[in-house]
């Protein structure tokens, strides 16, 4: 980690849990942890202007290498002024490389230890992205946090097929940084090994070895269940540094975001709040509404009456007149709560690790969603819709 350009301070450890609170740095400003990052894949939050993203709390957003690459093209980018200019975004950015696209466009891939061969979503040209051009997309790109590529693997997979994922995905990860050349973005390694913690651990150990700016745990929301979630996450994150970040990639539930903090999880990201409100549905301290449902005809009342964000100005009946007249309003308003409602989770789970106070917190936001709490274990079970 570049000591000029980024800095990551421990402000305060939870004396109830591994949670803690920390604020990270970098060239476009400082992302105060636990954080939530939007999902901008193309340079976007779908539906939503950046002073609307700004409003809503949000401090850092992502985007997809992979897809910027295919289109316009990382080259295109750079000469529109490089990312932050081309989405005018001002504060930092969070690029993936692609490796997540090797899991989710698996019968389009092909994998070898150069890299990984796709064809195109788009056009079905063929697209070949190795380590070394996971970097100079990123670089080119000009986030402030680059991932080096991994070979990510569904679950359930064989015992042997997650090993040699997780072995190719360090062979990859030595071959980023040797690859990475800009003092300005720092470079993030990948925790594989699936469900098995022995896995998990020397993905963790080995990683550490090669001295990355930050750590992520990839490789999960796949296919597992979150009580398999919750146990990868308490075999991996005390195998990372605590002077760096640490990254859960694309989880997820207001839920899994409590359960991951209270482990010493600090950064988040996921397409669930803004897919979420695309559909209808909204994130509430009361649990998960569907605004689609019928008992929300004619209802006067708010989303929610302590939110300040432009939906919670309206009824849940206009939202819900609006969601089933096709009113392209409807989603955008309600992915913008949905926005807005995380950034609000997270200020006040920080608040509440400050507080010495998680437990508490946790149990209150628990019951309201519905769940159980059982922050010893982790195992909290799946939130109804209302």
């Amino acid at each position: 980690m570049s000591a000029s350009a980024f800095s990551f301070q421990l402000r305060h450890r939870s004396s109830e849990s591994q949670a803690r609170c920390s604020s990270f740095s970098t060239p476009h400003g400082t992302v105060h942890l636990p954080a939530f990052m939007p999902v901008g894949t193309l340079g976007t939050v779908k539906g939503l202007l950046v002073d609307q993203l700004q409003r809503s709390g949000a401090e850092m957003v992502l985007a997809n290498a992979y897809h910027l690459a295919l289109r316009p093209g990382d080259d295109e980018v750079c000469r529109l002024g490089g990312l932050h200019e081309f989405m005018g975004w001002p504060g930092p950015i969070l690029t993936d490389s692609g490796g997540y696209q090797i899991f989710s466009l698996a019968n389009r891939t092909r994998i070898s230890e150069e890299g990984a061969t796709f064809q195109s979503h788009i056009d079905g040209r063929t697209v070949e992205l190795t380590p070394e051009r996971a970097v100079e997309i990123q670089e080119a790109l000009g986030s402030d946090v680059a991932m080096v590529l991994d070979h990510v693997v569904g679950l359930p997979s064989s015992k042997q097929e997650v090993a040699e994922a997780m072995q190719r995905s360090l062979r990859w990860a030595a071959r980023c940084r040797d690859a990475a050349t800009r003092e300005d973005q720092a470079l993030f390694g990948i925790v594989q090994g699936g469900l098995d913690a022995a896995l998990r651990e020397e993905s963790a150990k080995a990683l550490t070895g090669m001295d990355f700016s930050g750590y992520a745990i990839g490789g999960l929301s796949v296919g597992e269940t979150q009580h398999e979630m919750v146990d990868a996450l308490d075999a991996t994150v005390p195998h990372l540094p605590a002077d760096r970040p640490r990254y859960l990639m694309g989880v997820g539930r207001p839920e899994d975001l409590l359960a991951a903090i209270w482990r010493g999880v600090d950064l988040f990201d996921c397409v669930l709040p803004t897919r979420s409100g695309r559909h209808g549905v909204a994130f509430t301290d009361r649990g998960v509404l569907r605004l689609k449902n019928e008992r929300h005809r004619g209802s006067t009342d708010p989303l929610e009456a302590d939110c300040p964000c432009p939906a919670c100005e309206r009824s849940c009946g206009y939202l819900r007149h609006l969601l089933l007249a096709g009113e392209m309003l409807g989603p955008i308003l309600l992915s913008l709560h949905n926005v807005t409602y995380y950034q609000r989770l997270l200020r006040r789970t920080r608040e509440a690790i400050l507080a010495d106070s998680l437990a508490d917190f946790c149990r209150a936001r628990y019951a309201g969603w519905g769940v159980e709490a059982a922050l010893g274990s982790g195992r909290e079970p799946s939130a109804p819709g209302r």
